[in-house]
């Protein structure tokens, strides 16, 4: 099935949707509104929806920190990026065909059928040495998870992360 036609699912009988994924491999803005349609759609009046996005910026700041000598190379693509999100598998191996977005135009997706309960950074500062949580005993680990737990809503850590997750409760207005 696809995330922009879930008719085979009953409307709102779900209490939670998770959009782990599609709302950064469809490309197309009116997919990914269709996406989130079909989500609030699905849900049950107050149920809840789990959405991840990815951010412009990790894309960015990987290739200036692998390969800072590609900048002339790359910049009218990179330029473009910052424009329109979209990305190919030329230019990002590893997620291939994707949009990529920023915290507040990821949040703003979700106005018209969500309430907003939370956006996060969700690797918040921790975003290019995480390898280190695992290298601390449990009791350091668990500190500085609450340190990023706390610091994942800040605006700050939007910047840092390369994932966003939102979180929102399904209006009850009639869809």
């Amino acid at each position: 099935m696809s995330a922009t036609n879930l008719n085979a699912i009953p409307d709102a009988g779900a209490d939670v949707v998770l959009a782990l994924g599609p709302l950064y491999h469809l490309r197309e803005l009116n997919d990914r509104r269709k996406s989130i349609r079909e989500a609030a759609r699905l849900l049950k009046p107050g149920g809840v929806i789990f959405a991840a996005g990815v951010n412009k910026l990790a894309l960015l700041r990987d290739a200036f920190r692998f390969e800072p000598e590609s900048g002339a190379q790359y910049r009218e693509r990179r330029l473009r990026l910052l424009e329109d999100g979209r990305v190919d598998p030329e230019i990002a191996p590893p997620i291939g065909f994707a949009h990529l977005t920023t915290a507040s135009e990821f949040a703003a997706l979700f106005l018209e059928d969500f309430e907003g309960i939370a956006l996060w950074g969700l690797e918040s500062f921790t975003n290019t040495a995480q390898e280190k949580l695992s290298q601390v005993d449990e009791e350091d680990r668990q500190a500085w998870l609450e340190i990023v737990e706390r610091t994942a809503p800040l605006p700050e850590a939007f910047g840092y992360s390369d994932h966003f997750l939102y979180v929102g409760k399904r209006k009850t207005k009639a869809l």
